[in-house]
């Protein structure tokens, strides 16, 4: 399966997702700077529906050090802004992420960009520093990459991320 066939079909199979991901060519950690707006690639999997629920926007990427793993909308959606993995998914706070901003925004960096091998592949894959979890990246084209997140004992879970022209203002190192 393509992958426009995929996103334009909705929802596919994960066998069909991992077959899809593995036909896709790996990317070097320096392809990878830049703002990226995200979504979900839904495959059945027990976080569908999660991101897109809470006003996830996507990733930054500075540098290989320098790296923005997850970044909401404010609630005027005008604006994003960076949340710690430590505070963020929790149990007492469902919904939209926004109205929570003051107990888990950061203005530090929380994941780390290297060069694994992931299904067979060495790849750009996005560390974060404190959750036992990999972002692995595959490119679609010049501003698209699926991504897998790998994660113990879940299966796996996908999304795409497309490249921002430029990021915007309240972005910018």
């Amino acid at each position: 399966m393509m992958f426009d066939e995929a996103v334009k079909a909705g929802r596919i199979p994960v066998e069909d997702a991992l077959a899809l991901f593995d036909s896709l060519p790996a990317v070097d950690v320096g392809f990878m700077r830049g703002t990226w707006q995200g979504r979900e690639f839904q495959t059945g999997h027990p976080l569908d529906g999660l991101l897109a629920s809470t006003g996830w926007y996507g990733k930054q990427f500075i540098d290989a050090e320098s790296v923005h793993p997850l970044l909401f909308y404010t609630e005027d959606r005008k604006t994003v802004f960076p949340v710690d993995p430590r505070k963020w998914p929790s149990p007492e706070l469902a919904g939209p992420v926004a109205p929570h901003r003051a107990a888990v925004e950061t203005g530090q960096f929380k994941a780390r960009l290297r060069m694994l091998e992931f299904r067979g592949r060495l790849s750009a894959t996005m560390v974060y520093d404190d959750r036992p979890i990999l972002d692995v990246f595959r490119k679609v084209d010049r501003d698209t990459l699926l991504g897998l997140m790998d994660a113990r004992e879940m299966p796996p879970y996908f999304f795409v991320l497309r490249r921002e022209a430029e990021a915007p203002p309240w972005l910018r190192p």
